[in-house]
């Protein structure tokens, strides 16, 4: 039976004054930390531990995110950049997986440098939004490019990891705010061959050696 998985991921906040991007903790939703100067990530996890119990293969047969807004910046300066990645893997992403996935490293052959393999993305959606003449006294990004990869490759493993990270560019003073989006995974729960789910189970435990969080 298949069945439709949902993780939401509240607002971030951040204020620019000078050369310094400052992570509202009061008004940003739960969990979203600094990575590096203007660069925050957020992460979560679909928890599957009740399948890999019945020792079943998960196959997926769709993902996509949902959200309402583009980010927003106000006071709006033309020429501001926002990127905005959100991944759904087979295995945790660190820091440094982070940076280099928001920058543009995605699952690809080409990247020097890339963190993901195409098996180990399940979803990647990173799109970078721009502030021009037209848009700047209502204050909102628009869409400068919206780019999609992943694999939908199967997993024994009892969780699918959830990454959200925002860059911010070198942009005017004002405030920064990108809104709630809401991942969505549609999973059919199947049983294989033995040896198939075995070593599918023991490639997704040698993916799971980083510490995680819900």
């Amino acid at each position: 039976m298949s069945k439709t998985l949902a993780k939401e991921f509240g607002l971030l906040r951040a204020d620019k004054a000078g050369p310094v991007y400052t992570l509202r903790g009061d008004l940003s939703a739960e969990g979203w930390e600094e990575l590096a100067p203007g660069t925050y990530a957020n992460r979560k996890y679909f928890d599957l531990a009740g399948l890999a119990m019945e020792e079943k293969t998960l196959f997926f047969e769709g993902a996509v995110i949902q959200d309402t807004w583009n980010p927003v910046n106000t006071p709006a300066t033309a020429g501001n950049l926002a990127s905005v990645l959100d991944v759904m893997s087979n295995k945790p992403l660190s820091n440094s997986d982070c940076i280099a996935a928001v920058n543009g490293l995605g699952n690809t052959v080409s990247p020097v440098g890339a963190k993901l393999t195409f098996d180990q993305t399940i979803y990647m959606r990173l799109r970078v939004f721009v502030v021009d003449l037209d848009t700047q006294a209502g204050g909102y990004f628009i869409t400068l490019s919206d780019n999609q990869l992943g694999s939908l490759s199967p997993t024994a493993s009892d969780r699918v990891y959830c990454t959200r990270v925002v860059l911010f560019g070198n942009n005017a003073d004002g405030v920064y705010s990108v809104y709630p989006v809401r991942y969505l995974l549609r999973a059919n729960a199947k049983e294989e061959a033995e040896f198939e789910y075995l070593m599918r189970l023991k490639r997704s435990y040698e993916l799971q050696q980083e510490p995680d969080v819900d």
